[in-house]
């Protein structure tokens, strides 16, 4: 697997990405007072909201989100944004997030390709880097890539010191508002650890530690997680409300679940490898071991340029999670969905229509999802951000 030490803890010196000044202060602020505030000044957007709305809506008195708010301006996290009218007295003054005080950086590493993406604390993708990489090729050479390719994203800092960002992705950040990093790739792993499991058509990475092998390199926290949840992630994150199925067809074929408004990860954090239910007994041998997989049939179907065929065969998947969950709405993502949209989703829903015929229910609907090819580099990015704020992520 390459010389990389099986390191211990979250964190470590490495490449030096961490600093002062900003992000070590908002790490020290994840309070549950503190980021219900923050949570609220997120959502209120550029409009702000007001120390009594503030109060009104987390229950906290006045006084207590007065000091929160003004260790936050001091901090550099919140500044005034006007001042309201109110129905009596002096007008109130508006305070809004400044979502540059603090960044995450968001990884998605591919069996052949590695993006990574810069977020601000709103999530808004400031900076983003994409380049190949071999996932076989052992693991000095790809924690090698996604240290340097880290460092890129963020100019004057780190590896690839002075490296610019792709044109027209912004200017990026220094490292002292960098929270951290979230790295997200195919499973299965072990989230809570961050420990990899035999990746499907990589097994020498069964029991790599990841997370403390690349904290130790970047210097910074580090999450670690399957694609397909970061994805779901992030969707919920931004908006996707419900209970949802989010079908990742790419190199390989997975799903991230959300089951009332929360990723479902599982007992062992393996729920999700949709692409390796077995659908046909005798079908072709897939790259897990089994025969028929879900995933050896609908990639079968892509190399032969059936899309129809693999259309229908994703549809049968989904038909089946629909059954066992009865969940909202089925997103589909990934480079081969992003290929044909139209059809996935017309094969799909056609599936899923046929089904709700006969059982006697609505259908579910089906679409693509929000995010095109970064929604899985800003899922994992999300898995640093959402903490601060209160909500569920690394």
């Amino acid at each position: 697997m390459g010389g990389v030490n099986r390191a211990n803890g979250g964190t470590g010196t490495g490449a030096g990405l961490r600093g002062g000044g900003g992000g070590a202060n908002l790490l020290a602020l994840r309070s549950h007072n503190t980021a219900l505030v923050l949570d609220l000044l997120r959502t209120a957007g550029s409009d702000g909201i007001s120390r009594l709305e503030l109060a009104e809506r987390t229950g906290l008195t006045p006084q207590a989100v007065s000091k929160i708010t003004t260790r936050l301006r001091d901090d550099g996290l919140a500044a005034e944004a006007g001042r309201r009218a109110s129905t009596g007295g002096k007008p109130r003054t508006v305070l809004r997030l400044v979502p540059e005080a603090g960044h995450a950086v968001g990884v998605h590493l591919d069996r052949d390709e590695l993006r990574v993406v810069l977020a601000d604390l709103r999530g808004a993708v400031v900076g983003e880097r994409r380049t190949p990489v071999d996932l076989g090729a052992g693991a000095d050479a790809v924690l090698g890539a996604v240290t340097a390719e880290v460092g890129r994203v963020l100019p004057g800092t780190g590896p690839g010191l002075g490296a610019s960002p792709e044109p027209g992705t912004g200017p990026g950040v220094g490292a002292g508002a960098l929270l951290g990093v979230g790295v997200a790739l195919p499973g299965p792993l072990d989230h809570a650890r961050g420990v990899l499991h035999r990746v499907t058509g990589f097994p020498e990475w069964d029991g790599f530690p990841l997370r403390a092998a690349l904290a130790g390199r970047l210097g910074v926290p580090v999450t670690v997680d399957k694609d397909t949840n970061a994805a779901a992630l992030g969707l919920a994150a931004g908006g996707e409300a419900g209970s949802f199925a989010y079908l990742h067809l790419g190199t390989g074929l997975g799903a991230g679940l959300v089951i009332g408004g929360s990723v479902h990860r599982g007992a062992r954090t393996g729920a999700g490898e949709f692409g390796h239910q077995v659908i046909r007994l005798d079908g072709p041998p897939c790259t897990c071991g089994d025969r028929g997989c879900l995933e050896a049939l609908c990639l079968g179907a892509v190399a032969r340029g059936d899309v129809a065929e693999a259309a229908r065969v994703l549809g049968a998947g989904a038909a089946n999670l629909v059954g066992l969950l009865d969940i909202d709405v089925v997103l589909l993502g990934g480079r081969t969905v992003a290929a044909a949209p139209e059809a996935f989703v017309r094969g799909v829903g056609s599936v899923l229509r046929e089904r709700a015929r006969r059982t006697g229910q609505d259908a579910v609907p089906v679409r693509v999802a929000a995010g095109g090819p970064r929604v899985v580099a800003v899922g994992a990015a999300e898995s640093v951000l959402g903490p601060v704020f209160g909500r569920g992520g690394g």
